[in-house]
């Protein structure tokens, strides 16, 4: 063949363009063709943010988890503001505010420019995980009225079940023997910190339990509804009180909450799943053991063990392949 005839057959070739990394869809496994998502961010964007650490972090989102659920429980209580519904209200408010601000003036949130989210998927899936998250911030705020800081720690650990439950039942994920066996150990833990709760309140514990079935719907809605989304994570009663606990005392505390949501961000993208779980159980046991010590909330040997028990069974439903 001649040398002529050799590059008139390579300009007949069709030519290859290389694709990137970020243009690759990943196949979900179902034979329809699903809406296409919004691109992620791209590393621009990802290189212009500040690299946080895991260790400068955690401790700053133990500090600010910690002091949001002290700083509330002491407007609950100690200052007699007792309307979570308001209070969740101006969180959710302050948070909204706070976000486009930070969006004006940062570049935090410049992952979410990219983001198309339609009339359907507004109402199939952003307003289900919102009512949801709202419902369980008012309800789990609800159950510090009743039940003292330290058992509504010793609640939340049966988080994890809830999520598996429901899961099972809507077929999303199958159950096996090592699952089963975590959903026994915990809720037999959960069920010891109740029994040995010595100021138990059976409208708080429901209260609180309702807490927990909203918070896994919401998280299992999460991951069906919003899978393959990449997005940087009343009455006129409480009006009259706000003069007695003042603005400074209601800004500052709606400021905490906030700061707790930016380290939280921070945080999904600093630490492994085992990480943030170690994190999150230690953050439980210094707020357990602050509570005991600031508020002298009596826990009993019982509780202690229950309790052991739950972490330890948390802790394998973290690591295991069911996470």
């Amino acid at each position: 063949m001649s040398q002529e005839e050799e590059a008139h057959q390579e300009q007949q070739q069709p030519v290859v363009e290389k694709v990137s990394y970020a243009q690759l869809e990943i196949e979900d496994g179902t034979d329809e063709l699903e809406p296409a998502l919004p691109p992620p961010a791209t590393s621009s964007t990802q290189n212009s943010r500040a690299k946080l650490s895991a260790a400068a972090i955690i401790p700053v989102w133990i500090v600010l988890s910690s002091g949001v659920i002290i700083y509330n429980n002491h407007l609950y209580n100690a200052l007699q503001f007792r309307y979570p519904v308001f209070l969740v209200t101006w969180h959710l408010t302050f948070a909204a505010v706070g976000t486009r601000v930070l969006q004006r003036t940062t570049n935090l949130l410049d992952g979410g420019k990219d983001v198309h989210v339609s009339k359907h998927m507004f109402i199939r899936s952003i307003l289900p995980i919102g009512l949801l998250f709202s419902g369980s911030l008012i309800l789990s705020n609800t159950a510090y009225l009743y039940l003292s800081v330290a058992y509504i720690q010793m609640l939340k650990a049966f988080t994890p079940v809830a999520i598996l439950l429901i899961s099972w039942a809507s077929r999303i994920q199958e159950p096996n023997r090592k699952l089963m066996v975590i959903v026994l150990m915990i809720s037999c833990g959960v069920a010891l910190a109740s029994h040995g709760e010595l100021h138990f309140n059976l409208y708080g514990f429901t209260v609180q339990a309702a807490a927990v079935a909203f918070e896994a719907s919401r998280l299992v809605m999460i991951q069906v509804l919003l899978h393959g989304l990449k997005m940087d994570p009343l009455g006129l009663a409480p009006f009259y009180d706000l003069h007695r606990i003042g603005p400074l005392i209601l800004i500052s505390n709606a400021l905490v909450a906030f700061l707790l949501n930016v380290a939280a961000v921070f945080l999904v993208g600093a630490g492994s799943g085992l990480v943030l779980t170690l994190a999150g159980v230690f953050k439980d046991i210094l707020l357990i053991t602050g509570s005991v010590l600031l508020y002298r909330a009596p826990i009993t040997p019982l509780q202690v063990i229950g309790y052991s028990v739950a972490l330890c069974g948390l802790v394998l439903f973290k690591t295991s392949s069911g996470k």
